[in-house]
């Protein structure tokens, strides 16, 4: 994701219907969204975009374009001239996985799907993640070990590979690093690395895998190997030749094709702003962004957690209050309910949620159910979309071996 520069979207006028241009501007991943202060008239205007992200687009130190773009024609307009347009978007086809070795994919599958890496044998990273469904369990908060209730929805991990950081409140940099989470979470799977390696090494099986994928090794099984194995197999899961992507790349295969319902929520997604922090090739999950910019959602519903704090509870800085990782939209459609505290239940409810708290608009229904129309073409393809599942306990790892 470094260096990769994302178009965007400025929030809309607080009017029902349409403007006749949008704000848009270039930025670097993870910032924050800052737009004009006025969104009357069109503005256009530099200023500093230092690091790796400018220097990928060829600038050097490079600038930050803001500028406003006409819309071309009304909104009811039918596809033309969007393919030509497509460099153009805010969103991106979603990319092949990283090349990897089939064999280390194969064994992160089997201890992404094994309960035995959790303290009582019950919990794998599957139960709250699971891939036929969309990689979420459908759940308003997981349940872990002893059957314990956790704090917030459970993300899907499909395209995880795709986004800048783990968690809600980003407290991850890397998927490797993620797992420290719930494995050791006393709510989650409970237990310690130690435990973790000693079983793996009880298993022969294991052994022989680890052993291997590293020859030269008289350790194989260490903490950072099973954590290489595990995000390989997550790096693996991209949904790739989605209906949207085909639509992106400029393909016209009547079976998939999009409807003029769904390329109008398309249109209108990015009218409304929402792709100011839904874009990129995950639609998401490349910045934070606090929820209840417009409307405090929070004072609304009340009974306030410390995982309604977001990224507050990481770097204590007040402005972090109440801020999340933006999540990727690639797989909504698969993986209700919405929002960190899952008090969304459907596509619906979320994208009200984000006309009130995000956006402070009204919007007529037709308009809105056009989004979510739109939202479901999202999801693209993968072997593990709708496959039974096949996680191996220790000891029968072979079950799972290619």
């Amino acid at each position: 994701m470094g260096g990769e520069i994302f178009v965007v979207l400025s929030k809309a006028s607080r009017v029902r219907g349409y403007r006749d241009y949008m704000v848009t501007e270039t930025r670097c991943p993870g910032e924050r969204p800052r737009f004009p202060r006025s969104a009357d008239a069109p503005v256009s205007g530099t200023r500093p975009c230092a690091g790796a992200a400018a220097a990928a687009r060829g600038g050097g130190r490079g600038s930050k374009t803001i500028r406003a773009l006409a819309l071309l024609g009304a909104l009811g307009a039918g596809a033309a001239g969007f393919h030509a347009a497509a460099a153009r978007e805010p969103l991106s086809p979603v990319p092949p996985p990283p090349p990897e070795d089939p064999a280390r994919i194969a064994l992160g599958r089997a201890l992404f799907t094994d309960p035995g890496l959790s303290r009582d044998g019950t919990v794998s990273c599957a139960t709250c993640h699971v891939l036929r469904e969309g990689g979420d369990d459908g759940r308003q908060v997981s349940i872990g070990i002893e059957g314990k209730k956790g704090e917030i929805n459970s993300p899907t991990v499909f395209n995880a590979g795709l986004q800048s950081s783990q968690f809600w409140n980003g407290r991850a940099r890397t998927l490797e690093e993620q797992m420290d989470g719930p494995i050791q979470n006393p709510v989650e799977m409970g237990n310690d690395w130690g435990e973790v390696l000693s079983r793996l090494y009880d298993s022969p099986e294991y052994g022989e895998w680890f052993q291997a994928l590293e020859p030269e090794s008289s350790e194989p099984i260490t903490r950072q190997s099973v954590k290489r194995a595990i995000a390989a197999f997550i790096r693996s899961l991209n949904t790739t030749n989605g209906r949207f992507d085909r639509w992106l790349k400029g393909e016209e295969d009547p079976a998939t094709k999009l409807t003029e319902h769904e390329l109008e929520g398309y249109r209108l997604f990015k009218h409304y702003g929402c792709s100011s922090c839904h874009q990129g090739a995950a639609v998401g999950g490349n910045m934070f962004q606090v929820f209840g910019v417009i409307n405090n959602y929070f004072i609304r519903r009340g009974d306030i957690t410390d995982a309604d704090r977001g990224r507050f509870m990481i770097t204590g800085s007040v402005e972090d209050m109440h801020s999340f990782k933006v999540p990727s939209l690639r797989m909504a459609a698969l993986t209700a309910p919405y929002l960190h505290d899952g008090t969304a239940k459907t596509l619906r409810d979320a994208v009200d949620a984000m006309f009130t708290f995000q956006l402070g608009l009204e919007a007529p229904d037709e308009h809105k159910e056009a989004i979510v129309a739109f939202l479901r073409t999202l999801p693209g393809e993968h072997p593990e979309l709708g496959k039974s599942p096949r996680g191996a306990t220790l000891g029968t790892v072979a079950e799972v071996r290619p």
